[in-house]
Order: C-alpha cells, then sequence, then structure tokens
C-alpha cells in the first residue's frame, strides 16, 4: 500500500473496512479527536470525492483507497454532512457514524441474561427522530458474526457504506442510518466465522414484503385503539368459568381476496350471526409458503403482507374487539424452516436452532427445533409472544405441536435421540422454556389465555407453574376429538359396539382445563370433513353433523369448530380456494348453521354449560351405559344452581316414549331439539315441553317420558 495520507487509518482498519469484517466502525469512521484538531473519515464506495460542509465551513476529503476519504480539520466541525460526487451526480448525506449507539448497556445486559421482555424495543428496525434528524436504528444478534451490513433499496442493496458495530459481547450488531423511513426494504448481509457472506431478512421484522418476495421491511406504526373497554373487561375475567366457543379461521381461504381490513367486517358480521365468542386464527406470522397455512415461520415478529399492513391487522383486530369477539392466534415455537434466507444457521452456524440435530431437527416436518436452553433464544421467544399480546391487542395465543417439544424422542427412533442429563426422554429445556412463557404472560396480561396443542398424557399441562405444571390455561382435547369422530363414523347399527368411545372422555374430562377440537387438521390430508365422515345419505350426514355439534355444545370444555363445520362443508378444506358459500342456501346445510347459532346463543346464556366447566361437580351422569339404545344422558350444573339436561341419541331411528330420569319433577323446557324441522330434521320432539313426574329412575328422583328423535339431541332446562 503506497503512504497514506495524514488521519488515514491503520492498514489493517483499512482492510477490515473494506471487507466488511470490522467488528466496530465507528471507532474508526466519522469524527475523531486528532491532535489539537479532528480527523474525519467517509466509507462511500463508488463516490469519486467527497466534501464536509459544517454550519461555515467546506473541507474536501482525501482519497485514502478507493471508497475511503479522510480529513484532518482544525477543530471538531459540529454538525455535518457529506456532499459526495457520484460521477457527476452530487449528494447531500448525513454520516450514519456520528451517532451513539441504540442499544443501551441494560438492554444488552438483559438480552444476555434471556429477561429482556421487552426485546422488540431493542432489536429490528426502528424509526427514530433526533431533532431535525430522522432515521432509522437497526440491531440485530448475530454473535459468532465477522461482520454485518445492512442492504437495502436505500443504497441500491450494497451495504458497503453501511457497516454495522458489533456491541461488545452481547452478540448485538447496531447502526442508525439517517434519512430513510418506513416502508424502506432491507436485509441484513452477514459475514459469517466461515468466511462466508449470507443475506438474511431480520429475525425482528416488524413487516415484510409480500410473499414469494423475502425482504424485511421498516414499519412504524401509528395506529390509534379504540378498544379499551373490551380489555377492561377481559383483565376481570376468568375464562375457565366463563362462555368460550370459538371459530377457527384460516384468512386465506375463508372468503379468498379479502383483506384484513375487508375480514374485520366481514368476519366480524359471521361471527356475530352464528354466535361464537372467539376466532382463532391460524399463524398470521409471516411465512414464505402458504401451503404451509402458517406454520413454516420465517418473520415471528411480522403480521404477513398477504393481507395487508401491521396497522391493518391492528384494525381487523381493534374492529372485532369493538364487536365483542375476541382474537387468538396460533403461534409456532416448536420449529422453523430451514430457509437460507431467514433463522437457519443465521450467522453461520446453529444460532437459533439446537447445534445437534439428534436435537435441533425435526424429522417429521423437515425443520429446525429451537435451542430452548439458551438464553437469547428463549427471550427471542417468549418476548415474541409479549409482542403479539401487548403490540397487536391479541387474547390469546394457540400453541402449536407442544409434545413435539416436551419429548426429546418425539418422531425418533432409537438411536436417534440423546437423553437428558436424568437419562429420560423428557426435553427439560422446553419444559421450563414453556413455564416462563406462561407465567410472563399471565403476570403482563391477565384476562388472556394460552392455549396448548399438547397430544400425549403429559401431567399438568393446563396446572399453574408454581404447583409444577407447564402453565397453560387450556388444553386441546385430542382424545374426545379421535373417540368422538371414531365412534360417530360408525353406521348407527354398529355403534352400540363402540359406546365406550362417546363416554371414555368423562373418565379424564377434570385432569386439565379442556378445549373440544374439531380443527382444521380433522379435514385435511384425506380425512375429508366433518360431513364426509358420517355414514348415510345427505339427510343422515346433516343429522349426524347437528348431532356432533349439539353433544359437544353441552360436553364439558370449550368448544373450537373449524370454518365450514358450521354449515357442513361437504368437500375437504383446501386452502387453494373459499368455502362453499353455495350449500346455505340449501336447507340441511343452511339449517346445521341455524343450529350452530342457537347452540351457541344458548350456551352463552346457560351458566350450567360454563361456570363449573373444569370441575367434576359441573357434570352428572344420567345414563351413560344404554350402548343398545345408542343414547347418553347427562346433567350440566352451574355455580348458580341452574341445570341442563342433555339426551343424545345416536342411533338411526327415533326412541318413542324412552324415560329419562331428572333432579326434579314440574316442566322442563326443550331448549334445543336438533332434529326440529327448522333444521331441517324430520319433526320428532316433545313440542317445545315435558312433564318429569315424581318417579325415580336412573338414580334421580323423578323422571320424564321423552321422544327421542333419530341421530338427535335434546337440551331440557326446568321452568
Amino acid at each position: 500500500m503506497s503512504e497514506l495520507p495524514e488521519g488515514a487509518p491503520a492498514p489493517a482498519d483499512i482492510d477490515r473496512l473494506l471487507a466488511g469484517s470490522h467488528h466496530d466502525p465507528h471507532s474508526v469512521l466519522g469524527v475523531h479527536g486528532h491532535g489539537d484538531g479532528a480527523v474525519v473519515r467517509a466509507l462511500l464506495p463508488q463516490a469519486r470525492s467527497v466534501t464536509l460542509v459544517a454550519a461555515d465551513h467546506k473541507y474536501e476529503l482525501t482519497r485514502v483507497v478507493d471508497g475511503l476519504f479522510c480529513a484532518v480539520l482544525p477543530r471538531h466541525p459540529g454538525d455535518y454532512r457529506f456532499e459526495a460526487d457520484f460521477g457527476g451526480h452530487v449528494v447531500e448525506l448525513d454520516d450514519p457514524y456520528r451517532y451513539l449507539p441504540t442499544v443501551g448497556e441494560l438492554d444488552r445486559h438483559l438480552i444476555g441474561e434471556g429477561r429482556h421482555e421487552r426485546l422488540w424495543d431493542v432489536l429490528g428496525a426502528h424509526v427514530r427522530r433526533y431533532g431535525a434528524v430522522h432515521g432509522v436504528s437497526f440491531a440485530v444478534w448475530a454473535p459468532t458474526a465477522r461482520g454485518v451490513r445492512v442492504i437495502g433499496d436505500f443504497n441500491g442493496w450494497d451495504g458497503r457504506a453501511h457497516l454495522m458495530r458489533s456491541l461488545g459481547s452481547s452478540g448485538v450488531w447496531e447502526i442508525f442510518i439517517p434519512g430513510i423511513e418506513a416502508g424502506t426494504c432491507y436485509k441484513y448481509r452477514i459475514l459469517g466465522a466461515d468466511g462466508h457472506w449470507r443475506e438474511k431478512a431480520d429475525p425482528l421484522a416488524f413487516a415484510t414484503e409480500k410473499p414469494p418476495k423475502t425482504a424485511s421491511v421498516v414499519a412504524d406504526s401509528h395506529y390509534e385503539w379504540g378498544d379499551d373497554d373490551w380489555l377492561a373487561e377481559r383483565a376481570e375475567t376468568n375464562w375457565t368459568d366463563a362462555p368460550m366457543s370459538i371459530y377457527e379461521v384460516h384468512l386465506g381461504s375463508w372468503r379468498q381476496g379479502l383483506g384484513y381490513r375487508e375480514l374485520a367486517e366481514e368476519l366480524a358480521d359471521y361471527v356475530r350471526e352464528t354466535g361464537f365468542t372467539h376466532v382463532e386464527l391460524l399463524p398470521v406470522a409471516e411465512h414464505p409458503f402458504g401451503g404451509s397455512w402458517g406454520y413454516q415461520v420465517t418473520s415471528y415478529y411480522a403480521p404477513t403482507a398477504r393481507f395487508g399492513s401491521p396497522d391493518d391487522f391492528r384494525f381487523f383486530v381493534d374492529r372485532l374487539h369493538q364487536r365483542g369477539i375476541g382474537v387468538l392466534v396460533d403461534w409456532v415455537p416448536a420449529h422453523f424452516p430451514k430457509d437460507s434466507w431467514a433463522l437457519a444457521r443465521f450467522d453461520g452456524t446453529p444460532l437459533y436452532e439446537h447445534a445437534d440435530p439428534r436435537r435441533g431437527e425435526q424429522p417429521d416436518w423437515g425443520t429446525y427445533v429451537f435451542d430452548f436452553g439458551r438464553n437469547e433464544v428463549r427471550n427471542f421467544l417468549v418476548a415474541n409472544a409479549l409482542y403479539w399480546l401487548e403490540e397487536f391487542h391479541l387474547d390469546g395465543l394457540r400453541v402449536d405441536a407442544v409434545a413435539s417439544m416436551l419429548y426429546l424422542d418425539y418422531s425418533r427412533p432409537e438411536g436417534q435421540w440423546v437423553p437428558n442429563e436424568y437419562g429420560g426422554r423428557e426435553n427439560i429445556d422446553a419444559v421450563r422454556f414453556l413455564q416462563e412463557l406462561n407465567a410472563t404472560v399471565y403476570k403482563r396480561h391477565p384476562g388472556t389465555v394460552m392455549v396448548a396443542e399438547e397430544s400425549t398424557a403429559w401431567p399438568g399441562v393446563s396446572r399453574p407453574t408454581h404447583l409444577g405444571g407447564l402453565g397453560f390455561g387450556f388444553k386441546w382435547n385430542m382424545g374426545w376429538m379421535h373417540d368422538t369422530l371414531q365412534y360417530l363414523g360408525h353406521d348407527p347399527v354398529h355403534r352400540s359396539y363402540h359406546h365406550n368411545e362417546l363416554t371414555f372422555s368423562l373418565v379424564y374430562a377434570w385432569s386439565e382445563n379442556f378445549v373440544l377440537p374439531l380443527s382444521h387438521d380433522e379435514v385435511v390430508h384425506g380425512k375429508g370433513s366433518l360431513w364426509g365422515r358420517m355414514p348415510g345419505d345427505g339427510w343422515n350426514k346433516a343429522a349426524g353433523v347437528r348431532s356432533l355439534l349439539a353433544f359437544m355444545w353441552a360436553h364439558p370444555g370449550k368448544q373450537l369448530l373449524f370454518m365450514g363445520g358450521e354449515f357442513g362443508q361437504e368437500q375437504e378444506w383446501s386452502q387453494e380456494r373459499s368455502l362453499d358459500w353455495h350449500l346455505l342456501d340449501q336447507p340441511l346445510h343452511g339449517g346445521i348453521r341455524q343450529l350452530l347459532s342457537e347452540l351457541n346463543a344458548v350456551y352463552r346464556r346457560s351458566p350450567a354449560l360454563f361456570t363449573a366447566d373444569t370441575r367434576p361437580e359441573g357434570f352428572q351422569w344420567i345414563d351413560a351405559n344404554d350402548a343398545y339404545g345408542n343414547v347418553v344422558s347427562f346433567l350440566r350444573h352451574g355455580d348458580d344452581g341452574s341445570k341442563l339436561a342433555c339426551i343424545a341419541n345416536f342411533a338411526g331411528m327415533p326412541h318413542h316414549d324412552y324415560r329419562v330420569g331428572l333432579p326434579s319433577a314440574g316442566r322442563w323446557r326443550e331448549v334445543v331439539n336438533t332434529d326440529a324441522e327448522v333444521y331441517g330434521g324430520s319433526g320428532v320432539g316433545n313440542y317445545g315441553m315435558v312433564e318429569a313426574v315424581a318417579r325415580p329412575w336412573h338414580g334421580m328422583p323423578a323422571s320424564a317420558v321423552l321422544q327421542l328423535p333419530p341421530a338427535g339431541v335434546l337440551w331440557l332446562v326446568p321452568e
């Protein structure tokens, strides 16, 4: 290298700056003390000349090497800008290397400890204003990187002029770039320890380009919420003894072509008509492959751009809250895809994923598994859950694939998994993560709900963490779902041989706080639809769906129903098309939806169906043993002393003059009859009322003679 001009950096610094591997470019670039004066250095690749413009002086910088310039100044120039000549095109630029770090020491300490509960306030891209100066700060965790650059549409995707600085042992890299604003597309170009450059989307991007594009987008929210009344009421609600019926929705195929704002109006209208208390959305975090339904997440902090902006999603949630509807979202902390531009091998090493493939890869889905034992990774996930609840006012999260997190041998043959330190198969790091997650969420957001999709007999999933449980509020009852659908899939002639499938769920009904799920998983992958699972012709299929819904709504537990199930969608669900809304014009399908609306209405005004939902005193068998008749009957009890009797006949024929025990004599009103003609049924029933007499039956002090409809369910309440 030829003789360097006065004020030039040391040769080693020059080499590292140009190579993009300098860990602290701010210590070299910008203005620094130099003798009695100062020195200024600028890294502006492709510039032919650079001039420093201060309040009352201009200083021409000397070229050190291509793209690097310096000048010795008699004093600190104060506020300054650069004028850079790019081949006759002169541009005025602010200097990103004259600004202090935007990530403080306390933030870095909390990140290292895994305790930064508002991680999104620190990492990611943030629009900032310092007096008249506005720009964007970027911060990313990449602890083994040798260098990190910001690239984007603001610099022609050439990050040579925007090297980030490493903030000590925290592993965080940071830079403030003045002059750019919300809407800017960007990525990080990361030099790994292996010497290879990788372009990565921001793990804490708050917005993204619309897939299939993959860049992160700077977002700055100005949304003004209008749901204070909802949030105040929610904070005082204990959902275990409140009505909760959930409509599960895939936003892209409910009615195709709608964005967040259109969905906010149309979905809210529909949910109000059908009477659900909540909607649950399949994952809305950004994902590149639509066919994953959102379960292959690449941007955990960004609502998918398929339906609009983050503020559009805020509008969606806000609007549903204003209409009295809660919003839950599926959340996927169990695994993430291997896309090279996302989290996978983020800084060239296993960073978010566990380094041992026996713990760091999920063979079923071809994905990576988070390293739940690493402080920063655990922090990333816990903060992400809080982010959705705080920034988007969500009412809870349904945590996907919990079983795959809990067991080290999940879907792994012998020899392909590593026992824990005690020789067991439990993933202790994942258990601790889930306990921390739930304890933190409930501490910061009382009134929200955390729901586990957990398919094994792991004890205490919905037990509080201080009692040794995982701390979820609810758990999906996969056993009830499997047994009930299997039972109803039998021809009525054969159901008597499978009666235990109908009753077994009550053996363990209070071991957890359960949600009864008829989810998207039951109408895909060749399983058909709820309608298609029912035996017989169209009339019998409709009767089967109606009886299933009425039995489900009376059974202990909250209810979840995937879209289309409420009117008997005939086709298996596909994300490629809308629901078959035209079926509502047919009496059988329209009748199912009308019944579902009535079930929700009666459910919401019947404390017997929800106030003691998670306690055995809220349920009492009348008769669980009529296998020959395919009939079960039971009572639900409310904390207010209210009662509701459910009598379900799953035979293909009516049972006339069927005596059922009841807890008191007198008139009992028929509040639901799934065989009513208005729902498309045959009209067998009890004219809306039965008279119970003081004749003991089924261990009850009174009884009534009923007309049980074919494949029908009755709900009775005392007058």
